[in-house]
């Protein structure tokens, strides 16, 4: 579905990527794990053209290394961003808006003459509320009147509304109850079956062993294994995880 190759990102004269090398496949859970500062986010949005990178990045065989961020979401591929409060959400929009959100979401709701189609709108958010089992008793209630975790589902919702065919979700379950985490790990395994490449970072040994099923350890900016899951063991993560000299 998706490769990168010698992908570098760079925060002015800093690099933070060190030329990575990622194959990403259908039905494919693939995971980023590392310490704060291995290069997991920057991975992702190198990926996406969210900041300055060099490389190549192909999806589907065709060349998207030069390709703005929103042509690249129109191609196929959604981002859900760490920072849900920061990036994830607009908080003085309602639920219904937030998820409605995204540029390509929208034309689909658009009639031939510009205006929303305010009965398709809805109805497609009833249905992403339900498929993802969103606690909240009317779509219209501002964003900030959910928990944590619901709110995460709807910043989910939104990257899912636009048909991609790879999702990257960096630490999609950070600062989210267990129920919410456990619904999360529920919606990764179905993408995965419904035929999408997934590829999430995270911190958490356990969730990254339960889920992956390729996982890619980073330690300054390098990916430093690539593992299947039959191979996997804490030592190997832990060691691997741990910057070399």
């Amino acid at each position: 579905m998706l490769n990168a190759r010698e992908l570098k990102v760079f925060y002015g004269v800093i690099q933070g990527l060190k030329g990575v090398d990622i194959d990403v496949y259908d039905r494919e859970i693939v995971t980023l794990i590392g310490s704060n500062g291995a290069g997991k986010t920057s991975t992702l949005n190198g990926i996406v053209n969210l900041v300055r990178s060099s490389g190549r990045v192909s999806f589907l065989n065709d060349d998207i290394s030069r390709s703005q961020t929103h042509q690249i979401v129109r191609r196929g591929l959604a981002l859900v961003p760490e920072d849900r409060q920061g990036e994830g959400v607009v908080q003085m929009m309602s639920i219904q808006s937030n998820m409605t959100l995204s540029d390509f979401s929208l034309q689909g709701f658009r009639r031939a003459w510009k205006w929303l189609n305010p009965q398709k709108e809805i109805a497609c958010v009833k249905e992403m509320i339900r498929e993802l089992a969103i606690k909240v008793s009317d779509p219209d209630l501002p964003i900030t009147s959910l928990s944590g975790g619901n709110q995460q589902k709807v910043v989910l919702g939104k990257a899912l509304m636009t048909q991609p065919q790879v999702v990257f979700l960096d630490e999609p379950t950070r600062g989210i109850d267990v129920g919410a985490k456990t619904d999360v790990y529920h919606l990764i395994g179905k993408m995965a079956q419904q035929g999408l490449a997934v590829m999430f970072s995270s911190s958490e040994l356990d969730e990254v062993m339960a889920l992956a099923d390729r996982i890619l350890v980073m330690a300054d900016g390098r990916i430093t294994a690539d593992l299947p899951r039959h191979a996997v063991t804490r030592e190997k993560l832990i060691a691997a995880s741990t910057p070399q000299d």
